[in-house]
């Protein structure tokens, strides 16, 4: 039979000692009234470490200026072998200590200086050798359709990962976009098909080249989701995640909007399909972007670029992404050779927990 509410609740103000041989819960809260022991900090049954503790789905609401931010975040320790569990409810109260000390004073918000602020918080507080955080923040940004110039409001995503260790802290900014991809290998079918069809109907060679350069040629399209990262070990080195949005949503076919007007709506089409782009082409055109809008970003910086399409005539979406160092990325462009190693996010944060000479 159900205990009733008032039940529970009467049996968990009950302190009762903990008998012989009983385990808590990893990361277990210390009971308010049991005598002070730091449950958290006893020997575990088992002494092994744990790799990440923690909490996820943190969801915040931060205001900065006359925008809202819906923040996601995670925030994760490692746990020593010598240690039971962590406290649960400090990794609660550095969130939103974080949030009132940093955020609220900054403008641009920057999800990458609230993750490392968390995480270095979160790792003295939790006594860590490395603690991580990621943030996704959901936000409006206002612009003009293409033609009509009406307002719109389009809803993006900002990125922000830390990690960080005694000596120092890695953090990455991110943006996430959607677009409009238009598919070059089904729009080269078509115009062939095309130049057939215009042949047999009597026009010339010329004639035909004339037309198919200035009328739009039918392909099939892919609603695209792009995502860039940049990590830098670097705490003075800012990024702006405005530049990272251009550079995302340029790599498409087209940007989208949310609301439109029939003009706005024929320039988008026209123009995505005056350039028609692979998933493939779409990561590389990010990857050229970085190297153009960051032409000074360190060499030993992370990149990570991501696309992936939904596709409309395939019941199975597409994907393509490369991860390196920048040095790797602009080794490989300027000797025309393939690099021999992508370096992983795992390697670089891992690099990043060995000691500076």
């Amino acid at each position: 039979m159900p205990l009733g509410l008032a039940t529970v609740q009467a049996m968990r103000q009950i302190d009762v000692p903990e008998a012989p041989g009983t385990q808590e819960a990893p990361g277990a809260q210390e009971v308010p009234g049991a005598g002070g022991d730091d449950v958290q900090a006893r020997i575990p049954s088992v002494a092994v470490g744990l790799s990440r503790v923690g909490v996820t789905g943190v969801e915040k609401v931060v205001r900065i200026a006359d925008e809202l931010f819906s923040a996601r975040l995670s925030c994760y320790v490692d746990l020593s072998a010598d240690r039971k569990g962590a406290h649960m409810s400090r990794f609660e109260e550095v969130v939103n200590e974080a949030i009132g000390e940093v955020v609220l004073s900054e403008s641009p918000f920057r999800a990458e200086t609230l993750a490392q602020d968390i995480a270095e918080l979160v790792r003295t507080r939790q006594q860590a050798h490395r603690a991580e955080v990621t943030i996704a923040a959901r936000y409006p940004e206002h612009k003009p359709a293409p033609v009509s110039g009406i307002a719109t409001q389009e809803i993006y995503t900002l990125l922000g990962r830390a990690v960080a260790y005694e000596h120092g802290t890695r953090r990455l900014v991110g943006v996430s976009a959607t677009g409009m991809t238009a598919c070059p290998c089904a729009q080269e079918m078509v115009a062939s098909r095309a130049r057939a069809r215009l042949s047999e109907d009597g026009f010339s060679a010329r004639e035909i080249e004339r037309i198919i350069a200035s009328v739009p040629v039918a392909t099939h399209n892919q609603r695209g989701l792009g995502t860039l990262h940049i990590g830098v070990e670097d705490s003075a080195t800012e990024i702006d995640a405005a530049v990272l949005l251009h550079i995302v949503e340029s790599s498409m076919s087209s940007e989208i909007y949310e609301l439109m007007k029939r003009s706005d709506e024929a320039a988008v089409v026209e123009k995505a399909h005056a350039q028609p782009r692979f998933v493939e082409d779409c990561v590389r055109e990010m990857l050229a972007g970085v190297l153009t809008h960051l032409p000074d970003l360190d060499g030993a910086s992370y990149v990570s670029a991501r696309q992936e399409n939904l596709e409309t005539i395939h019941q199975h979406n597409v994907l393509a992404e490369r991860h390196c160092l920048l040095n790797e990325l602009r080794a490989e462009l300027d000797s025309g050779t393939p690099a021999g190693h992508h370096t992983t996010l795992d390697e670089w944060l891992a690099d990043g927990a060995q000691p500076p000479d």
